[in-house]
């Protein structure tokens, strides 16, 4: 399998988030896509902290197996990272990581979308408006992903969502963006609010919404 640079930005960000406790055991999934359409994944069952350039799957823009080993299948969440990627032209980093504070803030609200605190942490994700009112799409965690993904896909063609990311409820965040540098930032700034939001619940700081 070659080495391209894809899977060495793959990996590099991989074990950084293993180091930050969010991809614990084998828990989580990067992909990158490539010009042609098709994308690299990280195969099921890997530990994110320990990947190397063969273990990763490469999917088809039509969700189809085109390069991998004999022993690996893809992550399960394949189909939320295709649905992404047809959703948004532009993105060609789709990560996804589980978080402690992801899966405390899901359960902050009872509704589908939690309201996020006017931070300045915000433009990161591309919000400049001088104290925003924006939310963050939740959605219901399911065994089966195909219907997470078609969830996403029929909600999304209705109402575009205010940030790159969403949360799938006692699950993980997923973010996607134009290159894997600023899918990592969005991943980081994500989580830095989630923190904020649970130490403001703890502190009972007024939470926004």
């Amino acid at each position: 399998m070659t080495n391209d640079k894809h899977l060495t930005e793959l990996i590099a960000n991989a074990c950084h988030f293993y180091h930050q406790g969010w991809m614990i055991g084998t828990a989580g999934n990067l992909s990158a896509r490539l010009p042609n359409g098709s994308f690299w994944i990280t195969a099921s069952g890997c530990s994110k902290g320990e990947l190397s350039p063969s273990d990763f799957v490469r999917i088809s823009p039509q969700g189809q197996v085109e390069q991998t080993s004999p022993s690996l299948k893809p992550s399960a969440e394949t189909a939320i990272h295709q649905v992404i990627y047809k959703l948004f032209p532009d993105a060609t980093s789709c990560y996804h990581v589980h978080s402690v504070e992801a899966n405390l803030v899901s359960r902050f609200v009872q509704g589908d979308s939690l309201p996020l605190p006017p931070l300045e942490m915000l433009k990161g994700l591309g919000v400049w408006e001088e104290n925003p009112k924006c939310s963050l799409p939740i959605f219901a965690n399911h065994l089966q992903v195909t219907r997470i993904a078609a969830d996403i896909e029929e909600r999304f063609t209705k109402s575009p969502p205010d940030v790159p990311a969403l949360l799938i409820r006692d699950h993980g965040i997923t973010v996607w963006a134009t290159s894997p540098e600023t899918a990592r930032n969005y991943i980081e700034l994500v989580e830095y609010i989630f923190r904020y939001l649970v130490a403001a619940r703890r502190t009972g700081i007024e939470e926004f919404g």
